[in-house]
C-alpha cells in the first residue's frame, strides 16, 4: 500500500502541476487530491521539490515513450513527429510543454527541476538525432536541435493559439530545413 500512496502523489502531482502550475499546488492540495496524508507524503518525499523532480523523470520516460510510438505509427521519420505532436495540441486538456512550463516557473539553472525538465529536452534532441541519423542526413545533431527549435516554438503557439496549426507550420519549416 505505501508503494501505491507513492504512486497516487506522484499521479496528483503530474494532474496538478501540468494543469494549474508548479508553483499554484501546495502540499495540502497534493494530499487532499492523492488522497495521502501528510505523514506519508514526507515518507515518501523530503519536500515538494523532490516530487516535482519525480514526476518529471516519469513524465520524461512516458512523453518519449509516446513520441517513438507515434512517430514509428506515422512511418517513423524525423517529420513523423510534428505531425504526433499535432494531435497533441488538439487534445482538450492541451497545456503546453511539461518542460517548458517547469523551467519557466523555475527558471533558476541550478533548479533539481530546471535541470530534468532541460535533461528531457536533450533526450528528445537525442531521439531527433537518432532519427535524423538513420535517414542519412548530414549534420543530423545540428538538424536534431533546429527541429527542437521548432517543436518548442509550436509546443508555446500551439498553447497560445489552442489549434494544431503550428505543429503544421513548424513541419513546412522542417521540410524546407531537410530538404524533404
Amino acid at each position: 500500500m505505501a508503494t501505491r500512496a507513492r504512486e497516487r502523489l506522484v499521479e496528483a502531482a503530474e494532474q496538478l502541476f501540468y494543469g494549474e502550475g508548479i508553483r499554484a499546488v501546495g502540499v495540502e492540495r497534493l494530499v487532499a487530491v492523492s488522497g495521502v496524508g501528510r505523514a506519508s507524503f514526507y515518507r515518501h518525499f523530503t519536500s515538494k521539490d523532490d516530487l516535482v523532480v519525480t514526476m518529471l523523470r516519469g513524465y520524461d520516460e512516458r512523453f518519449r515513450t509516446w513520441l517513438a510510438e507515434a512517430v514509428e505509427a506515422r512511418g517513423g521519420n524525423a517529420l513523423a513527429v510534428f505531425d504526433a505532436l499535432a494531435d497533441r495540441f488538439e487534445a482538450e486538456d492541451f497545456r503546453g510543454c511539461a518542460s517548458i512550463n517547469t523551467m519557466v516557473e523555475m527558471a533558476d539553472p541550478s533548479s533539481p527541476a530546471h535541470q530534468v525538465a532541460a535533461e528531457h529536452k536533450e533526450k528528445v534532441i537525442d531521439y531527433l538525432d537518432g532519427l535524423l541519423a538513420a535517414e542519412g542526413k548530414a549534420r543530423h545533431r545540428e538538424l536534431a536541435e533546429q527541429l527542437m527549435l521548432l517543436i518548442d516554438g509550436a509546443n508555446v503557439t500551439a498553447l497560445r493559439e489552442r489549434t494544431a496549426a503550428p505543429a503544421h507550420r513548424a513541419k513546412a519549416i522542417a521540410e524546407s530545413l531537410l530538404g524533404d
